[in-house]
């Protein structure tokens, strides 16, 4: 098979992916779910199985656990997390006309200090800014309610998605043993080569970045609810959970908490100087050490590729979209690097003068 064959079965295998994926995007919820924790889960089993326990006995125990710890947290943060959030939601708009009373309040002094040009563009700046927040959170809010999620939708979720990892899990050895026997004779090390590129990958994907997220959700709640910050749990949850689109979740995160604590510590500064600390304290912490510690350079991805994964798959797929876009998108960078590869390696790359010394252009 040469380069060009390959190519075409790789982007047909894509556009295959592509099509059943929006033609099926109303029930993949639980599936995609349920496959992820399995995938996640599968190390714990294994673990189990070396120290003797049967790959059913192991996949059940791993993953009762987890069910009783989900619900467990379920049952004793949901009320208060649902009471903030709601809390937080009615109370946005009048935070917003509150920051822009202080702020015509503070207009003699920022006339004197910046000119009444540059003061009067300040307070435009804010005033813009906080209208545009406020309408995030409402369209956030109502995507949220009328995303189809009604009540015998979510049973169901709670149902299959336990059930399809406890099956995914219990014949994941056999799956792979499957995948393994359909690989081509003649280049099943180049392919096994691609999917260990691409496990790691998800590794970091799903384990790495998944328990960043969980870490910075934690420590944005927890720190922002210790210096006081009205709606603090929320706001640190909601900054946390959505730091799996670069930047957003530190930049909304950020915004909150300073213009709530402008208007609730006003006019302590300092408070309001330690929740800004929090963040950029945080942010440079999770730059340097959780991001190279957990999930390292197995993504690979530019930001700005992300983001528009995210923008395309959720716009295409809604909810179901934005939890597999950085899972497809760290996949296409592994099959994008190993073509670039071929690529460079072919004598269209190199020419035919370098045919005999430029690699098996078959392979």
């Amino acid at each position: 098979m040469n380069l060009r064959n390959q190519v075409l079965i790789w982007i047909g295998f894509f556009v295959f992916l592509i099509l059943a994926l929006w033609i099926f995007r109303g029930i993949l919820l639980p599936f995609v779910v349920g496959a992820a924790l399995a995938y996640l889960l599968n190390p714990l089993v294994a673990q189990l199985q070396r120290w003797r326990f049967s790959r059913g006995w192991a996949t059940a125990v791993v993953l009762l656990s987890v069910v009783a710890i989900i619900i467990s947290l379920f049952v004793m943060l949901l009320p208060m997390v649902a009471s903030q959030v709601l809390g937080l939601v009615q109370r946005l708009p009048g935070y917003a006309a509150d920051l822009e009373a202080l702020a015509r309040r503070w207009a003699p002094e920022l006339n004197q200090w910046l000119g009444p040009e540059r003061a009067a563009q300040v307070e435009r700046t804010v005033s813009d800014m906080m209208g545009q927040l406020v309408g995030l959170v409402g369209i956030l809010t109502s995507e949220i309610v009328n995303s189809g999620m009604t009540l015998i939708s979510v049973i169901g979720f709670t149902i299959f998605t336990p059930v399809v990892a406890f099956y995914l899990l219990l014949d994941w050895d056999g799956m792979v043993r499957g995948v393994h026997d359909l690989l081509p004779r003649k280049h099943r090390a180049e392919i096994l080569g691609i999917l260990r590129d691409i496990d790691s990958s998800m590794a970091g994907v799903i384990r790495g970045q998944g328990g960043v997220l969980l870490i910075d959700a934690v420590f944005y709640a927890a720190a922002l609810s210790l210096v006081g910050l009205n709606f603090g749990l929320a706001v640190g949850l909601i900054a946390g959970l959505l730091s799996f689109i670069p930047y957003v979740g530190f930049g909304v995160g950020l915004a909150l908490s300073v213009g709530i604590a402008i208007v609730q510590f006003w006019p302590n500064w300092w408070m309001v100087v330690v929740v800004f600390g929090i963040f950029m304290g945080w942010q440079f912490i999770e730059g340097n050490v959780l991001y190279p510690k957990l999930v390292s350079s197995s993504i690979n991805i530019n930001p700005v590729w992300l983001m528009f994964a995210l923008l395309a798959f959720g716009a295409l797929f809604g909810f179901l979209g934005l939890l597999l876009a950085v899972p497809l998108a760290a996949i296409g960078g592994v099959l994008v690097r190993y073509a670039v590869r071929k690529y460079k390696g072919s004598t269209l790359y190199l020419g035919s003068s370098h045919g005999g010394q430029g690699g098996n252009t078959s392979a």
